[in-house]
């Protein structure tokens, strides 16, 4: 292929040179050869600025002779030029041929070497990659399965109980169990730590055999070396610096305080509240339908996150899309200039092109089945961060002013609005997916649900 260049009059002066040598269906490779009178124009325009803005003594600002700027400055101006000619001879290949593209042009390292300082003909080589070309037509015919979560006694039983466990409370105790809290004060000498806290999972096996069965009052000596090996926890435990550690003795003599452990909570008005919020939930039988409730919402969301796990490798299966991955390694070291290591690049590259090919997809998806991601699903996805992070402080029930507020405050951060755009891109085409694909539905236990999605 051959590119003109004009004169100041829209005359042809000569041909350009821009041959494509190399075109597998995923990366375009050009070679440009350039002269004297491809760039002298665009060279002399550039010369012309400095000359403009130049401040050279003896001569008035923008006076100095052109010849003296062609002396200063012209090796700037002519890479400056040839830059310029390599760029819009690139765009030009790109709209002339109705190229879609993946990143930028990059040049090849093909051996030849220009001389910016003897020589007035260059050579570049560059390649270009192309969009990758699918198909994605979805139908009833295409299966994915869909995980639900059983629901039947023993999965409530299960579930309740962990609801005693987590609304737990530290209660006294008559002996040291292995599962005890202990208040204990420690002295070495001059040396002495009142209420030191000890919790029996963290100390070495030596140390809970020496504890083991042992009650308020009780005394021994023991090795706060062996016992707690962990330099923090030590440190804590006695209130001393890391660095002072090296200095103490290593026998300590301790006098047990208080032994506590956690005690289940039982079910009643008090945990009911505590659970569901004040004067929600009166009786068992009411604790019970609310525990199911909670149930199938939360293990509807495990249940969606893995229809979404699955979607996903189902369709990138399905669509077999080619991508240029060497190209695509060599962009991603170029454009993220010096940030990561090729080897880094390498390591991360197979997530890399999973996500690159469901962005396709989902894109394809979106203009196939003429989808529209709406100002509401955004902001949806935002109130769903919103409740999520008030929820991670404590706050399950949060007013709606201020649920409100909060949202208009995460909309503001333009990548977090970007993600939550992408997110909410993400379930319109799941969506999409859910109601054209059939689903094959799956009964599964919480605990192996889990497991599949950790």
């Amino acid at each position: 292929m051959y590119f003109c260049t004009l004169n100041g009059e829209n005359n042809i002066i000569r041909d350009m040179d821009v041959k494509e040598i190399a075109n597998d269906g995923l990366v375009i490779r050009l070679s440009f050869h350039f002269v004297k009178e491809d760039y002298a124009d665009q060279k002399k325009k550039i010369l012309n600025r400095f000359r403009h803005s130049a401040d050279i003594r003896g001569f008035r600002k923008g006076m100095a002779p052109f010849a003296m700027i062609d002396k200063l400055y012209g090796g700037q101006a002519l890479v400056e030029a040839v830059n310029a000619l390599i760029s819009d001879n690139l765009n030009k290949y790109i709209e002339d041929n109705k190229l879609s593209v993946i990143g930028e042009p990059l040049p090849v390292d093909d051996g030849r070497k220009n001389d910016y300082e003897n020589s007035d003909e260059f050579d570049f080589t560059f390649d270009i990659a192309l969009a990758p070309k699918f198909e994605m037509s979805l139908s009833a015919e295409d299966k994915i399965p869909y995980y639900e979560v059983r629901t039947d006694a023993p999965e409530r039983k299960k579930y309740k109980e962990a609801i005693y466990a987590r609304y737990a409370t530290l209660e006294p105790c008559e002996e040291v169990a292995g599962d005890s809290y202990i208040v204990a004060d420690f002295s070495c000498g001059e040396r002495k730590k009142e209420g030191a806290y000890i919790a029996m999972a963290y100390i070495s096996e030596n140390g809970r055999k020496q504890l083991l069965g042992k009650k308020v009052s009780d005394s021994l000596d023991i090795d706060v070396v062996e016992c707690f090996p962990n330099e923090a926890d030590r440190a804590a435990m006695l209130g001393l610096k890391k660095e002072e550690l090296s200095g103490i003795e290593p026998l300590w003599h301790v006098e047990i305080r208080e032994i506590k452990h956690y005690v289940n909570a039982v079910p009643g008005k008090e945990l009911y509240d505590k659970v569901f919020g004040p004067d929600k939930v009166a009786t068992e039988e009411e604790f019970d339908k609310a525990v199911t409730e909670r149930m199938e919402q939360e293990f509807k969301q495990e249940s969606e996150y893995r229809f979404m796990l699955d979607a996903r490798e189902y369709l990138i299966n399905k669509a077999d899309i080619r991508l240029p991955e060497d190209f695509l390694k060599r962009w991603l070291f170029s454009v993220n200039e010096g940030k990561y290591t090729m080897e880094e690049i390498e390591k991360d590259f197979p997530m890399f092109l999973k996500d690159f090919r469901w962005q396709s997809i989902e894109g394809r998806i979106i203009s196939d089945a003429k989808l529209e991601v709406t100002k509401e699903a955004v902001d949806e996805q935002a109130r769903k961060l919103a409740r999520y992070q008030f929820a991670m402080y404590g706050l399950p029930e949060v007013p709606e002013d201020r649920l409100s507020e909060f949202v208009a405050m995460i909309l503001k951060d333009d990548k977090q609005s970007q993600r939550l755009y992408e997110k909410a891109q993400e379930e319109v085409v799941l969506d999409y997916v859910r109601r054209t694909v059939t689903l094959e539905k799956k009964k599964i236990s919480s605990d192996k649900l889990r497991k599949m999605n950790a």
